[in-house]
């Protein structure tokens, strides 16, 4: 492991440029629950099953209670080592974050070139479409709830991309030229939802070296070029004491 560890922090060291995709486990030190897995349910619902546009149609109002739950604990989370790391290596020319978490962490821990592959649970935008750009809401506890339109009036619902829908093309097209790269990691994501699965697949088909950061081994692992079987809060410190 420790050769391991030093390749890949002497490749990130080397690298032009460095692509780094997240998902829910790099939160999860935070406090942030998974989305699956054992802390996965709220009530008696699955995220799978409140997380879609068929879900909100039928009752807006629980599933505005499920995010605005969600607000309330991600709202007393702080960013973990990782993402403070993630945050440094953002610094460099040539780095881009594309985090398929919708905490807003990455973010509050100062990350520059982040790509909010699936939205942000902080922002809202109206389901009429009548032409109101999306909105910040920074509030813990939104009242009253469900919110509207501050435009309009209608019906608002968070900003996020929901089961069955699409990646906005242009954000889309911002992460698949952020594979052309160097180095591309892949860190606390289960590698198995697309599309955003399929990026490190781009990664590694246009030559970068990429690297898996998860304590269980994914269905990519057999697929990357190395990988670390440990918490992304721990690894990414590990990699960056190296050099």
């Amino acid at each position: 492991m420790s050769d391991d560890i030093q390749e890949i922090a002497e490749r990130i060291a080397a690298a032009r440029r460095l692509t780094v995709l997240t998902g829910a486990g790099v939160s999860a030190a935070s406090g942030v629950p998974t989305f699956r897995g054992a802390g996965g349910l709220w009530r008696s619902f699955r995220p799978e099953d409140l997380a879609t546009p068929l879900a909100f149609m039928r009752n807006p109002q629980l599933v505005w209670e499920w995010y605005d739950w969600r607000r309330g604990l991600i709202a007393r989370c702080q960013p973990n080592a990782a993402h403070e790391q993630i945050s440094r290596w953002s610094e460099r020319d040539g780095f881009t974050l594309i985090t398929q978490n919708v905490d807003g962490l990455h973010e509050r821990a100062g990350t520059r070139n982040a790509i909010r592959y699936h939205g942000s649970i902080w922002r809202l935008q109206c389901t009429r479409e009548c032409g109101a750009a999306e909105w910040e809401d920074l509030r813990p506890a939104i009242v009253p709830l469900p919110p509207t339109c501050t435009s309009c009036g209608a019906l608002a619902r968070p900003a996020v991309v929901w089961f069955g829908e699409s990646i906005d093309p242009s954000i889309a097209a911002r992460a698949d030229a952020a594979t052309v790269c160097d180095v591309f990691l892949s860190i606390g994501t289960s590698s198995v939802v697309y599309p955003a699965a399929g990026l490190f697949h781009a990664a590694k088909a246009r030559g970068a070296f990429t690297v898996e950061i998860n304590p269980q081994a994914t269905e990519a692992a057999d697929l990357v070029d190395a990988t670390i079987a440990m918490a992304a809060e721990e690894a990414l410190p590990l990699l960056a004491s190296t050099w």
